[in-house]
Formats: structure tokens, C-alpha cells, sequence
């Protein structure tokens, strides 16, 4: 009974963000307390709701000051330099610019972090998405993929976790998915280059030459809106070398873990007020700028908090890993990772990583194993999708959030979009996995 109710809670979350009848913030925080009181938990929801918060609090801090850091130097005109130079490199052509889009995020994410990844790439790339009249739902779609295969890195949560539930090295677990890790890489650059070729026509490009507007046009809209005490040109280009210093010490600072990453991105955003803008109302007006974003980041991380805490605390994520794992036909037993490999992407939304590494896929390893398979196909398999391929388009993971809001755009939309290109690679994959010879057909 409870596993059921899970994944009616989980099918009619997906289904009312991906239709868009009900925005994110209200699906993740009014579906799973409604599933909540049907289930018995009335006097725990609201328990539930406080630890869900307090697990996704520094999140929700770090990606607020995120956005806040990353804006502020924005404006400064920090990225108009790297923007210049990639422009240059990719002259006026759309699909130089996705595909370069797709190299630069598969080697941001070589840290293994999604948020870093989407953080560092979109802000990066957008004014030329925007300035050259492309489809953001391609930018948040390439950044996706690049950082979905990516996600297959030995240090990666996946690999990690699929290590630690089967207790095998987790290099011994991962040098069989290089080929087939290249396998989707190559699968990247193709969708890509097709999604480049498909914008060019779409924005009217003749020969390779756009029909663009004027470039500074987005620029003088927002300083429509910019309060007349800051009316002053908000770039900062004297100060590009110490703006891209603070940028390189930030990002270091959080990857090497010496410091939390919401402090990091906390101090970052106070430096780079300082160092930009010292006048208070200068301060003021930069903050007020990007103050909506920010909101509405935190309060769609909260809400998913509150999601994963009911979730959770309910028992039904737990139920729904033990219903899947000891529901699986014993005939389908050898055949069980091909089938695993295929259902693994759309499986990213239905589980969490730590509820499917640690909860489903290990029963689902003892099945393949009691008739004659290898434990560790199971997880060769798992690793094809599930919150690998599968994570940027999940709204179990807080990144996913965070990539369609630097996006701006819906989860739906992004959902709609990106989803078909996200199974195909993880399909290919799963056929590049048997032909390696990791698992049966």
C-alpha cells in the first residue's frame, strides 16, 4: 500500500510539472503533504516537512549565493572577455557554439559536480545563446547530456554508490564503462552538432550569417529597470584579472573542500560587491537585480526538501525500492541488466540515488546472481541512467533546479525537451554495453 502510494505521489508530481498545471514550488511542497495525510502520517508531516529543510538548507544557501556571485560579476563584464574569445573561435556559426558548449561542460564537470557544472557553463554561455537568438532549451539540454555522461566519472555519487552497495573496488566497477562512456560522449557531440544545425535554421541564418539585431539591445533593457541613482554603466573591465582570480579561488575553494561551498559562494558574493561596487546603493541595486532569481531558486530547493523529507520520513521511497526489487519475473532474471540498462534514465525519476544504489539495486543484483549472472552486471547497468544520464532532468536532485533556473526556464519545458535526447543516449549506451560485452542481451 505504501509503495503504491509513492508512485501515484511520484506520477502525479511528474505529471503536473511536465503538463505545467501546477508550478514546481506547489507540486513539491502540496502533492507529497496531500499523499502524506491520505497515507496515516498527519502528526509527522510537519516533522518530516523540518528534517527535508534541513537537509537541503546549505544547498538552497550555496546556489542562492550562487546566483547572486555569478550575477554580480556578470554585470561587472567578467565573462565578456571568455564570451569574446569563444565568438571569435566559433565565428558566427550555432553549431560551432552548442557543440563547444557540450566540450566545455563535459570538462567542467571532470570535478563531478553538477551544480558546479551548471553554475560555471550557463553563465558563460547564455549572452551568446541570447545575443545569437539560440534556443535556451538547447543550452540546458547539451549542458545536460555533457554533464549526465559525465556523471559516470569514478568519483562521480552513482559509480560511488553502486561501489559501495556491492562492496567492489570502485575502479574495478568503472574501467569497463570507458567505452561505452566515450561511446555517449560521442552521442553528445552528435546530438549537439544535429541541435546547432537545427537552430541555425530555425533563427533564420543564411550561408552561416545571422540576421541579428543590435548586440547591446539586452543590455540597454536592463538598464531600463536599473534605479536612477545607478544609471552608471555597471561593467567594471579594469578590474577583469582580479574578478577572474576571486572566480578561480571560489570555485577551487569549494571543489578542494576546505571550505563549505555556501560559505565559499557567501564570502565570494561580499568580495565581489567590494571589489566592484563599494558605494552602498551601488550594493543595493546589483543585489536588487538578481534578488528575484535568487528567491525563486530557494524557495523551489526548499520545496524539494520538503518533497524528499515526506518521501522519506513516510517510508515510501523505501517501500517502492523493496515492492521493485522483489516484484521482478524470475524469467526475466537473465535478461535483467539489458532490461535494467534500458529503464535506467527514466528510473532517475522515480528514485533518489541513495534510495536505488543502496535499496533497489542490490536486491536486484542478488536475482541476476542466484541464476548465474555477475552481481556487478547490475551495476554496470544501473550506472547507463540512473542519475547518471538521468540526473539533470530528475526533480530528486536539487541541480536540476538549479540548471533551468540559470536557464530560465520551466521544468516542464526543460523536461520535454531534453528528456527524449537523455534516453536515446542512454539506450545507445545500453547497446554499446552488451556489444562491449559487460552484460547479456
Amino acid at each position: 500500500m505504501l509503495a503504491l502510494l509513492g508512485l501515484i505521489t511520484v506520477l502525479v508530481l511528474l505529471v503536473g510539472i511536465m503538463t505545467n498545471r501546477m508550478s514546481a514550488l506547489v507540486a513539491l511542497t502540496a502533492i507529497p503533504i496531500l499523499a502524506a495525510l491520505v497515507g496515516g502520517f498527519a502528526p509527522q508531516v510537519g516533522g518530516f516537512m523540518v528534517t527535508g529543510i534541513k537537509n537541503i538548507a546549505p544547498v538552497a544557501g550555496m546556489f542562492v549565493f550562487a546566483i547572486l556571485f555569478f550575477g554580480i560579476l556578470t554585470d561587472a563584464g567578467t565573462l565578456d572577455p571568455i564570451i569574446n574569445r569563444v565568438l571569435r573561435i566559433a565565428g558566427d556559426s550555432p553549431v560551432r557554439i552548442v557543440v563547444g558548449t557540450a566540450i566545455l561542460a563535459a570538462i567542467v564537470h571532470l570535478d563531478g559536480s553538477g551544480a558546479v557544472t551548471f553554475m560555471v557553463t550557463i553563465p558563460a554561455m547564455l549572452p551568446l545563446y541570447d545575443r545569437l537568438r539560440i534556443d535556451r532549451r538547447i543550452l540546458a539540454c547539451v549542458v545536460a547530456m555533457a554533464a549526465g555522461v559525465g556523471n559516470m566519472l569514478p568519483w562521480g555519487g552513482p559509480v560511488l554508490r553502486a561501489a559501495a552497495a556491492l562492496e567492489v573496488p570502485v575502479i574495478d566497477l568503472y574501467l569497463p564503462l570507458i567505452p561505452v562512456q566515450l561511446v555517449g560522449f560521442a552521442m553528445v557531440l552528435l546530438f549537439a552538432w544535429w541541435l546547432g544545425r537545427r537552430s541555425t535554421r530555425a533563427a533564420g541564418w543564411d550561408s552561416g550569417h545571422a540576421v541579428l539585431g543590435d548586440p547591446t539591445a539586452s543590455d540597454a533593457g536592463a538598464a531600463a529597470d536599473v534605479s536612477p541613482a545607478a544609471q552608471d554603466d555597471p561593467r567594471r573591465p579594469k578590474l577583469f584579472w582580479i574578478n577572474a582570480l576571486l572566480v578561480v579561488a571560489v570555485i577551487g575553494s569549494m571543489i578542494s573542500g576546505i571550505v563549505a561551498p555556501v560559505v565559499c559562494f557567501m564570502v565570494g558574493t561580499v568580495l565581489a560587491l567590494l571589489i566592484n561596487y563599494p558605494d552602498a546603493q551601488q550594493q543595493r541595486v546589483r543585489i536588487d537585480a538578481h534578488a528575484k532569481a535568487a528567491l525563486l531558486m530557494a524557495s523551489i530547493l526548499l520545496a524539494a526538501g520538503v518533497f524528499t523529507g515526506i518521501m522519506s520520513g513516510t517510508g515510501m521511497l523505501k517501500a517502492m525500492a523493496t515492492f521493485a526489487a522483489d516484484h521482478v519475473p524470475t524469467a526475466a532474471a537473465t535478461h535483467l541488466p539489458f532490461i535494467l540498462g534500458l529503464l535506467s534514465m527514466p528510473l532517475s525519476l522515480l528514485f533518489d540515488p541513495d534510495s536505488f544504489y543502496f535499496g533497489v539495486m542490490p536486491v536486484l543484483a542478488q536475482v541476476v546472481q542466484a541464476h548465474g549472472g555477475v552481481a556487478v552486471e547490475v551495476a554496470h547497468a544501473a550506472a547507463l541512467g540512473q542519475m547518471t544520464v538521468g540526473f539533470p532532468v530528475s526533480p530528486l536532485t536539487p541541480a536540476t533546479f538549479l540548471l533551468v533556473g540559470l536557464c530560465g526556464l520551466e521544468l516542464g519545458v526543460h523536461q520535454r525537451f531534453a528528456i527524449p535526447f537523455l534516453l536515446a543516449i542512454s539506450v545507445v549506451m545500453t547497446l554499446a554495453a552488451v556489444a562491449f560485452g559487460l552484460f547479456p542481451l
